[in-house]
């Protein structure tokens, strides 16, 4: 069975169950397999697979997951169960049964570890872990488990669409938890929590540096550093953030705030 790589948008947020239906019916369907598979696999087992393929092509992902795993439980040592095994942890994925779609995935590698669909198995699991990120204001468990997943596609299989598209989702990923830092440094920030402040926006600036809370981030930390009363160290955050996003409203900001409240100041 040969699942086709997935092509990434990368800048939609989530990759849509829609877009990855007729990618992985087209790989699974029945007219590219060998005549040697339905030689020793009983005909009563092609019809099962073949309804449960008709009811994910019918949108009714659940009921294919049922069917696909029923092909696995009646002959789980046959061309047939394999696929099955991929196509119910897909079903359960286009289901939005995220933790079953895992699952499904996982239980595949386990059995068929070296095999050539495993990429896509390993992309699945982060896919699902992917679609499960919440806004930053709630915890960020999932989120965590979708870098790590995404990040096992990108080293294990580097030269694939599926690690080029988990490395687009990964910035994405980044940014999340970069908000999610910042959020907590605001807090600390309004609530004259000045060091602690500062730690959550020196953690942005030195592990999320790529992301777009970077320049916010060398802002605060003037703020912050004004705050404790130490304008050499405002002035240091200024000039780093002048060097690398001189265009900046951040910049601008954090200009104006030097020059109101440490105009003076030397660097450190």
């Amino acid at each position: 069975m040969t699942i086709p790589a997935l092509r990434a948008s990368g800048r939609a947020r989530r990759f849509l169950a829609a877009s990855l239906i007729p990618l992985a019916l087209a790989a699974c369907a029945t007219p590219g397999s060998k005549r040697g598979d339905t030689a020793y696999v009983a005909r009563d087992v092609e019809t099962l697979y073949a309804a449960a393929k008709d009811r994910l092509d019918r949108g009714q992902p659940k009921i294919a997951a049922a069917l696909f795993d029923e092909v696995e439980r009646q002959h789980p040592y046959s061309p047939w169960a394999r696929r099955a095994q991929l196509m119910s942890a897909f079903s359960h994925y286009a289901a939005a049964d995220y933790n079953k779609s895992v699952e499904a995935a996982r239980r595949f590698l386990e059995i068929h570890p070296g095999n050539k669909d495993a990429p896509y198995a390993f992309y699945l699991i982060g896919l699902n872990y992917y679609e499960q990120i919440s806004d930053v204001e709630r915890d960020q468990k999932i989120t965590l488990q979708a870098k790590t997943a995404l990040q096992e596609v990108s080293r294990r299989f580097p030269g694939t669409e599926y690690a080029s598209d988990a490395r687009l989702k990964l910035d994405l990923v980044e940014d999340h938890l970069a908000g999610k830092e910042m959020e907590i440094g605001r807090y600390y920030e309004r609530s004259g929590k000045w060091i602690a402040a500062q730690i959550k926006f020196q953690n942005v600036v030195e592990n999320y540096q790529t992301t777009s809370h970077a320049p916010e981030a060398l802002f605060r930390l003037v703020e912050t550093s004004l705050s404790l009363g130490i304008p050499a160290e405002a002035k240091k955050y200024a000039a780093v953030l002048g060097a690398n996003y001189p265009g900046s409203e951040w910049y601008e900001k954090a200009y104006g705030l030097m020059q109101r409240h440490a105009k003076d100041a030397t660097a450190s």
